[in-house]
């Protein structure tokens, strides 16, 4: 018996087009004869965000299958950081600043894609937000290397289409926040956050977060740029105050170039285990 999933009963997309074929009658027009998968009305309804859930959850996850994506390196960073040949349109001289990251950032998604190529191109594969900034830049490190890149995009107010480095079969968009960091984090096996704002926030201290009460698995976590992120956050004032543990400084690592990320994945080990239960 061949192990495939052809069903004896009518498929979906048959009746999707046979709908389309009825006669035109006050019935048929009528929005509550349309069928339910087939009515985007119905589906945006309150009621359905469990479904809307679900299926923003499945469409990612079973599309990376069918790619054969295994794990992921996860890009975290400002939209705003322009690249340096781009620098004198910052909105501040600390972004003009910062724009040396993009350059990193392009970097290491070129040595990680290379690497990634020698096994395959199904582990390590760069995944990004897939916006502007520090995203295009991992995503055009991947295009550097050959290699294939994912991009995981949200709808937002203000347009904001998926830069044009992602690989277009591997290119999301997402309509809840909460299922889209958890796309980040299901395949991750290092996660590198470069400068940025509000959002790269929420994502760096979201996993850090499920790391320290060991919702998730330790994986090398970087930061790039110590100035920056320790004039942003006072690391040893929390530490200090007993908010969180001194041992809790230990879950990430500050490096400032692509090849020291490089590095610091490759060697991630002993030195940087806890020496007590998560979030204890």
């Amino acid at each position: 018996m061949k192990d495939d999933h052809r069903t004896p009963l009518r498929d979906a997309h048959a009746d999707r087009s046979s709908a389309k074929a009825v006669p035109d009658t006050a019935q048929t027009r009528a929005p509550q004869y349309r069928l339910a998968f087939a009515d985007d009305e119905f589906l945006c309804r309150d009621e359905l965000r469990p479904v809307r859930l679900q299926l923003e959850l499945l469409k990612p996850q079973m599309i990376q299958d069918e790619q054969g994506i295994e794990s992921t390196i996860v890009m975290f960073g400002g939209a705003r950081i322009p690249e340096p040949a781009k620098k004198d349109t910052a909105r501040t001289k600390t972004l003009a600043d910062l724009s040396s990251f993009y350059d990193e950032a392009r970097e290491f998604a070129r040595l990680m894609t290379e690497k990634s190529k020698q096994t395959g191109g199904r582990e390590n594969v760069i995944v990004t937000g897939g916006g502007p900034g520090v995203m295009e830049a991992g995503n055009r490190g991947a295009i550097d290397a050959d290699g294939a890149s994912i991009g995981l995009n949200i709808v937002l107010p203000f347009e904001q289409a998926p830069n044009e480095y992602v690989t277009p079969e591997l290119c999301f968009n997402f309509h809840y926040f909460a299922i889209r960091k958890m796309h980040f984090l299901m395949r991750a096996r290092a996660i590198c956050v470069f400068p940025g704002g509000f959002g790269t926030m929420d994502e760096l201290f979201e996993a850090l977060t499920l790391i320290q009460t060991g919702r998730m698995e330790r994986v090398p976590f970087l930061l790039f740029g110590r100035a920056f992120w320790e004039k942003i956050i006072n690391w040893d004032a929390l530490s200090e105050a007993g908010t969180i543990s001194a041992e809790d400084l230990k879950l990430f690592q500050f490096v400032e170039t692509a090849q020291e990320a490089i590095e610091a994945i490759d060697n991630w080990g002993e030195t940087n285990l806890r020496d007590t239960v998560p979030g204890r």
